[in-house]
Order: structure tokens, then C-alpha cells, then sequence
């Protein structure tokens, strides 16, 4: 069993640091403090509950647990983790990262240890194997994301399924019908995280009613496999003069081989990306983006987050939030009539 000597062995300190930690009884450094918590994730140690009780008080931290995957646009992803960060810091919180690679066990020893008076959870999945520990422990959460049940908690994220729909109806309007929609890889629909599978659904959804014929290809967004998704969707539709990407990674390879095929964008092709406004800028031609703020989804969620603990510290139940934030198409220069 790790004990409270063990922790401060690992952390390079005293056992009375450790303890003054917990209590708050003392100011200790941040960078002090940061290495004691990680030390106390690390090595799994839970302190008593006389020692929890003894603390009395807000740790002055929350937890984030940001997402460690390779299927996953870094960028982005740091953005909203630098803004949880200063939006944290703003309400006098230090913020202690955790990855996702933990799983439940990461966020069963957070709540444990009462390290962090919150806990903000990244890369949401729709049937998310963290939410039951969530309702069951009673742990102050807010979620960057929308499962499939977001009755007990807060929630925030981006509206994807209407991001989706906005994507369907820039090309119907622009007079296509040929459609292909190149995705994340196949791991990402298998552990069904929200933000593919709700965009995915919004488009096939508006689609229909737009009386578009569309393909869907998994796509990893290395040159290979957008070369073999790019090969399949011609192969099985050769009439297709629209793609959606939604796979930040794809873009570039994607561009590349529709110049090397003959196909000029947006003349003979056009292309509709989703991802931030900043990405689409960087491409010639510049792309046609439906995007969302990535910084105001960390905002949003520290501030449901505090809503949640200064309830729980009144006694009150504390508010369910769920807020999507409305997308927007930004033209650029990459989507064009469909051709005759």
C-alpha cells in the first residue's frame, strides 16, 4: 500500500509538504505543489479520509484530462487546453493534466485523492466508459464534448451534427450531387467519439433531404491512405465533383492528388473542409471551412465547471449546462459550382 512517505520520496520532499498539500495549512509553490500531485497520480496513493477531511477546503485545482491519441489534430487540442489553463487561472485554479490514456483508473485516482476540486474531460465518446465513474463517485465534471446521455452532467462542445448539414447544403446550393466525405481512420468511428460520428450524421441526414449521393471513406491522413480512399471514391463514384474532408491531416494530401490527377480546384473539383479558420488560410487555394472556436470550448467548460463545485460547496444540486456552439462556413476560394 503507497503511504504518504512514499509520495514524498518520489516527489523529492518532506512528508510534511505532503501534508501541507492536502491541508492547505501552508503556501507551498506551485511548482512544489504540481510535483507532489503528480507524484500522488503517479504512484496511485489515496489519502484517508480523515486526511481528506482535514483538508476542509478547495484544493484550488482542477484536472484535465486531455486526449493522448495519434488520431487526433494536436493543434487544436492544445489550443483548448491553453485556454482551460488561463480560464482556470482567471478563478485563482491551477490545472494538473491527465491523459486519457488512463481511462476510468486516471479519473477514480483524482476523485480519490482529492487532489482537484473538478474534472474537465476531453475527447468525449458517445457510449464514454468514464461517465458512469463520473455520476457514481459524485465528481464535479464538465465535459468538452456530448455523449449519447448528458442527463447529471455539463456539457460543452461544438454543434457537429449541424456543422455536418451546413457542409451538405454549401455544395447542394453550389449545384453538386456527387459527393465524398473523407473522415477520420476506422479506430475513431470504433470507439465512437462524438465530435466524427454526430458531424458524419448531420451530413448523411442533410444529404438525404438535399437528394445528394454520397460516399464515406475512414481515412488515417497519411499520404497512403488518402491516396487509397482518394483511388476507391473515383473508382466507385467517377462522377464525384465535391469532397468533404474532415480529417485535418488529409487536406494537404488530398490537394496533392488532385493536382497530380488533372483536377483543378475549384473548377473541375471543389473542396469543403472542416477545421479551424486558421488551417483553411494556409492552403492555395485558400479553403472553404466550416469551423468553431476552439478557445471558448475551454472557457465554457471551466465555467460550468465552477458553477458545479460552488453548488456542491452550498449544499445545492448543481446545474445540468449543455451548450453547443453554432459553426460557420467560412468561404474561401476551394468550393465553386459543380461543373457541367
Amino acid at each position: 500500500m503507497v503511504t504518504i512517505a512514499d509520495v514524498a520520496r518520489h516527489a523529492g520532499v518532506s512528508t510534511s509538504t505532503v501534508s501541507y498539500v492536502f491541508s492547505g495549512k501552508r503556501t507551498i509553490s506551485a511548482a512544489t505543489r504540481r510535483r507532489v500531485e503528480s507524484s500522488v497520480i503517479e504512484l496511485g496513493y489515496h489519502p484517508n479520509a480523515g486526511a481528506r477531511a482535514l483538508a476542509g477546503r478547495r484544493s484550488h485545482v482542477l484536472a484535465l484530462v486531455v486526449p493522448l491519441r495519434s488520431d487526433v489534430y494536436v493543434p487544436v487540442m492544445l489550443e483548448i487546453a491553453i485556454s482551460v489553463t488561463v480560464e482556470a487561472r482567471r478563478h485563482g485554479y491551477d490545472t494538473l493534466l491527465i491523459t486519457n490514456d488512463e481511462g476510468p483508473g486516471g479519473v477514480r485516482r483524482v476523485a480519490a485523492s482529492g487532489l482537484a476540486d473538478g474534472v474537465i474531460l476531453m475527447d468525449v465518446q458517445l457510449d464514454d466508459e468514464r461517465i458512469p465513474l463520473i455520476r457514481g463517485q459524485r465528481t464535479q465534471a464538465a465535459l468538452i464534448g456530448l455523449p449519447d446521455d448528458p442527463s447529471g452532467l455539463s456539457c460543452v462542445d461544438h454543434d457537429f451534427a449541424t456543422a455536418g448539414a451546413l457542409c451538405a447544403d454549401h455544395l447542394a446550393d453550389l449545384g453538386h450531387r456527387e459527393i465524398a466525405f473523407i473522415g477520420y481512420g476506422p479506430g475513431t468511428y470504433r470507439r465512437h467519439a462524438a465530435y466524427a460520428e454526430r458531424t458524419l450524421a448531420g451530413f448523411r441526414e442533410r444529404a438525404a433531404q438535399r437528394g445528394l449521393r454520397f460516399l464515406h471513406r475512414p481515412c488515417e491522413g497519411t499520404y497512403e491512405s488518402t491516396a487509397g480512399a482518394f483511388t476507391r471514391i473515383l473508382g466507385d463514384r467517377p462522377g464525384t465533383t465535391a469532397f468533404v474532408v474532415q480529417n485535418e491531416a488529409a487536406i494537404g494530401p488530398l490537394l496533392s492528388l488532385l493536382r497530380s490527377s488533372g483536377r483543378t480546384v475549384p473548377e473541375d473539383t471543389s473542396v469543403l473542409v472542416l477545421c479551424p479558420a486558421h488551417v483553411a488560410e494556409q492552403y492555395v487555394p485558400t479553403l472553404t471551412a466550416v469551423t468553431g472556436p476552439a478557445r471558448e470550448l475551454g472557457q465554457v467548460a471551466v465555467e460550468q465547471l465552477m458553477r458545479r463545485i460552488t453548488a456542491a460547496e452550498r449544499g445545492e444540486q448543481a446545474p445540468d449546462e449543455r451548450v453547443l456552439l453554432t459553426p460557420t462556413l467560412a468561404l474561401g476560394q476551394s468550393t465553386g459550382p459543380a461543373p457541367r
